[in-house]
């Protein structure tokens, strides 16, 4: 039997090994899937599916302890930061049960026109077909619910591939979502080889596509889909941010810190390329070294640790990499740049690489900070727009006018005033434009996408 090790991201010691599903496997949960969504005296009313979800909220505010120590071992985000994922994830659930209500049609006018006399006309909402979600590492319980919970909401069935990473905590949601009264075939975890996971995005049966993960992977999958198959695909970026002159350091740097350090830096909106007006860049260059010296980086499970291991040790060597190929092409260590262990990678800030570098042409995912400075505004716009990548970004300014100035110039899917680039909340629209993707995500946002509208003509003579 073909199996994967799930260990730890620090240690690399063994959390559990679990069998992989074979190809036959695959096929009977998909043919399942699609058999329920074919039967509709199967389908659940709303207020079935808001019964479920109010009882899946229960149990995990029950277990936030249990469900923290789960993806802080498998995963390497630290400790802290996962219990903050926690409740994100139980929030995500009433999100989608508050919206499920929200899921409504609308009347088209008719008698506009003598070929519509003696018509009413009504949308009705209706879930999409089967769901495949697709999913990265680096928020393993709270990407599951961003996947998984939308498609019930909206009566969809749906069957998650987690990362062969960090698989506990989507199955563990999915456990979850079972005692709490889930039918069999409505929530599935798959865990198959990249083969296995093809076949099913390729298959016709497959209504709709979830893929969070690298660029590369996600551009591919969506060239293979089936003709009909509808999809979302959320990327990387390289997310800049500009800090002018006027800005308040002293919300600044703890913002940038943070966004730009947290779990690693190996999240797709992380703060990774900063450019700060000339005549500040000193101060605020120095007061952000100090600020990531002083991060406690380690083990994930310690709750004082701020920084934590990458999610293999391979990414490590990359990461070190890149940084001394910047160094050598001219960049300014101001802090970190060398490795702790095989597992963890110092807070590093690089001062002025070159624009030919990695660090500064791709999205790093690592805890790098890459500062750039400036004279001219419309440069460091110009210069913040100059990849492909386009997610988040942000501006730090004392000046409405200049921050209305970049948000109307800058080309992301969102922009941040005062704030850092890996700023959410789950309601919102969040999702990568360009290469860094193509639909939007959110609890809301998913429900809506994971529906299609069908049209109701009534024609009656006594209109």
């Amino acid at each position: 039997m073909n199996t994967i090790k799930v260990n730890s991201p620090f240690d690399g010691s063994l959390i559990q090994e679990l069998p992989l599903h074979n190809e036959q496997q695959v096929e009977n949960k998909l043919a399942r899937a699609h058999a329920l969504f074919q039967d509709r005296s199967r389908w659940m009313e709303a207020h079935e599916r808001i019964t479920i979800l109010e009882k899946t909220k229960e149990i995990m505010q029950t277990r936030v302890e249990e469900l923290a120590k789960i993806a802080t071992s498998e995963g390497g985000k630290p400790y802290q930061d996962s219990k903050v994922e926690v409740l994100r994830a139980i929030n995500g659930v009433q999100l989608a049960i508050e919206h499920i209500g929200q899921l409504k049609g609308e009347q088209i006018p008719m008698g506009t026109t003598a070929a519509s006399v003696n018509r009413w006309a009504f949308t009705m909402i209706e879930p999409i077909g089967v769901v495949l979600s697709v999913s990265a590492f680096n928020h393993p319980l709270n990407l599951a619910v961003h996947q998984i919970i939308p498609a019930f909401a909206v009566g969809a069935p749906v069957i998650i591939k987690p990362a062969t990473l960090t698989p506990l905590s989507a199955i563990e949601l999915v456990k979850i979502m079972k005692e709490a009264g889930l039918p069999d075939d409505w929530a599935e975890v798959v865990l198959c080889n990249r083969q296995n996971a093809e076949k099913m995005v390729k298959d016709k049966r497959v209504n709709y596509l979830s893929f969070i993960g690298s660029a590369e992977v996600g551009w591919s999958l969506r060239s293979k889909l089936a003709p009909g198959t509808r999809c979302a695909l959320e990327h990387g970026g390289s997310a800049p941010v500009i800090v002018e002159a006027d800005a308040d350091l002293s919300q600044t740097i703890p913002a940038l810190a943070k966004g730009g350090f947290y779990h690693a830096g190996q999240v797709c909106v992380s703060v990774q390329r900063v450019y700060v007006h000339e005549s500040i860049v000193d101060k605020f260059s120095s007061q952000l070294v100090d600020k990531a010296d002083a991060m406690i980086v380690g083990d994930p499970m310690n709750p004082k640790t701020e920084v934590g291991p990458l999610i293999q040790t391979y990414e490590v060597d990359r990461v070190e990499q890149w940084v001394n190929e910047a160094i050598a092409e001219g960049a300014k260590v101001m802090c970190g740049g060398n490795r702790i262990s095989n597992t963890c990678y110092q807070p590093t800030i690089l001062l002025n690489p070159k624009v030919e570098s990695k660090v500064s042409q791709h999205e790093v995912f690592g805890p790098v900070v890459c500062i750039y400075s400036y004279s001219d505004l419309q440069d460091a716009i110009d210069r913040s727009n100059s990849l492909p990548l386009a997610f988040q970004s942000s501006i730090f300014t004392s000046n409405l006018d200049v921050a209305l100035d970049a948000v109307n110039q800058m080309n992301a899917s969102a922009v941040m005033v005062n704030d850092h680039t890996a700023f959410r909340v789950d309601w919102m629209p969040f999702g990568g434009r360009d290469t860094s993707g193509i639909g939007t995500g959110g609890i809301p946002y998913s429900m809506h996408e994971m529906t299609r509208e069908k049209l109701m003509v009534i024609k009656s003579n006594v209109l």
